[in-house]
């Protein structure tokens, strides 16, 4: 219906055409913010993830061990949460400039479970569990191997943030 002006009436109901097009246009704009969701870090954030994450069984186990390896325990003790309060600041920075830019926060629920739930399980273990497995053999090769198992997972990860978004967009 049409008022005499010939605009659609608000209190009408909508034809199955109008209703159709409504629809049409809701899933588009949910497909465009999940798009946008899906975008990538900002590849500054990206790579200061990939050290941080290298870092860490290094200073983590630096902490742990019996002795005096590399630097002294309290260096660790003092690198680890410095590394840790340096990388958390980064990541509030970069979430804030990408919601300003985009009006959409970063997800990861967006990637498929079954890249996510390996990565949400196993990244901890392997981050932590090589610092314990150097503090019982002593074998820096444990720390070592972690961080580069882990700088490569969170390369792989970016990467696969950013093949699902060249193919939502």
């Amino acid at each position: 219906m049409e008022t005499d002006a010939g605009l659609p009436d608000r209190h009408s109901r909508p034809t199955s055409q109008e209703a159709l097009a409504t629809l049409a246009e809701a899933a588009r704009i949910r497909a465009s913010a999940t798009a946008l969701s899906a975008t990538p870090w900002p590849t500054w954030f990206a790579t200061a993830l990939t050290a941080y994450i290298a870092a860490f069984p290094l200073a983590y186990g630096g902490m742990l061990a019996e002795e005096r390896w590399l630097l002294p325990r309290a260096a660790w003790a003092t690198v680890l949460p410095v590394i840790t309060a340096a990388f958390l600041t980064l990541y509030v920075i970069a979430a804030r400039s990408w919601k300003q830019r985009t009006g959409v926060a970063l997800r990861f629920d967006v990637l498929p479970k079954r890249a996510t739930l390996p990565l949400t399980i196993g990244m901890p273990v392997l981050l932590v569990g090589s610092a314990w497995a150097f503090r019982a053999t002593g074998q820096a090769w444990w720390l070592v191997t972690a961080s580069v198992i882990a700088a490569t997972v969170s390369v792989g990860f970016h990467l696969a943030f950013v093949r699902l978004h060249r193919k939502t967009s």
